[in-house]
């Protein structure tokens, strides 16, 4: 079946941490813009599959990293990108109310929750 042109649907997903805007979807790509208020976070997770780039559109952030066997603590300002590929540990922590854009693969339920503030460890619930 060929792929229709045409108005997508956009969807918003309310989170612990503020919520998400599911602008695009298809076979091949995703993209979102995260919203997360001041002094929220997400979990430290990482992916199986899914491959994304996040970018800091509005706002200040902590972006924590594993490196190696640690968890670097980078900060995060607008303007900025980072590439996380599948297996690479993340968390993402407002300083200030951000708007996060987010272009991935369409795995959307590919997040494995290492530690979570809103109890949603080792799920992939929204």
């Amino acid at each position: 079946m060929t792929a229709q042109a045409g108005w997508f649907d956009v969807r918003f997903v309310q989170k612990p941490w503020g919520h998400e805007t599911i602008w695009a979807h298809t076979e091949h790509y995703v993209g979102k813009v995260l919203h997360v208020k001041a002094g929220h976070a997400l979990s430290l997770q990482y992916h199986n599959m899914k491959d994304e780039t996040i970018h800091l559109l509005r706002g200040e952030m902590i972006y924590r990293v594993k490196q190696g066997d640690k968890l670097v603590e980078l900060p995060f300002k607008a303007g900025q990108s980072y590439r996380n590929t599948p297996g690479t540990v993340h968390q993402m922590e407002a300083v200030t109310d951000c708007d996060i854009l987010e272009s991935s693969t369409p795995h959307l339920d590919d997040v494995v929750r290492l530690t979570d503030r809103y109890g949603r460890e080792g799920t992939s619930a929204p």
